[in-house]
């Protein structure tokens, strides 16, 4: 093992071990990191971000509105700077669904914290989204569920850390599930 390699493997078991670390749920819509973000934080003494809570704040409007008014793609750029920003520690962390679009937004993420990639299956992401129309995802018109499931899923799982799998799995097992992989990794 060289020098380099042994500092690697340090930083990421301080890394994950670290309270200061945040924790960042990354994922598709539905996929619950709001949801869990909020128990997750409980559970592990940190804050809680949301970032689509923090867009609309800061731009006065819902997403839908930014899609509606500018497009897809001015979410994107909007959520990009935001993540770009984003200073903080010891938090956990729930980004937008298209957060995965931006590498530089999820390498400054993952400089003080560990990428959690909530793994829902297509079915289970149906059945929680409800309206995708009216929801605030950033996607190409005429879009669906399926197809923005395809585009985006491997995105995910190489952007992430940990990936925990979670249909079918309960609010608390999943917070269980990355607490442990977390601890499996320190």
């Amino acid at each position: 093992m060289t020098v380099t390699e042994r500092q690697s493997t340090w930083e990421k078991k301080y890394k994950f071990s670290s309270p200061q670390t945040n924790i960042v749920l990354i994922g598709m819509p539905g996929a619950g990191k709001s949801t869990i973000g909020v128990i997750l934080a409980k559970l592990t003494a940190r804050g809680f971000v949301d970032t689509d809570l923090l867009i609309q704040r800061s731009q006065r409007r819902t997403l839908q509105e930014i899609v509606d008014e500018e497009g897809a793609p001015a979410l994107r750029r909007i959520e990009e700077q935001l993540l770009l920003g984003l200073e903080c520690s010891g938090e956990v962390i729930a980004t937008g669904g298209s957060a995965v679009y931006s590498l530089s937004a999820l390498e400054h993420l993952g400089e003080n914290g560990v990428i959690v990639f909530l793994d829902a299956d297509l079915p289970t992401l149906q059945a929680r989204v409800g309206n995708f129309r009216t929801r605030g995802i950033a996607r190409s018109p005429g879009q669906t569920l399926a197809d923005l499931f395809a585009e985006r899923r491997q995105l995910y799982s190489n952007a992430a850390d940990l990936v925990v799998h979670c249909s079918g799995q309960s609010q608390e097992a999943l917070c269980d599930a990355i607490i442990a992989g977390m601890a499996s990794d320190s």
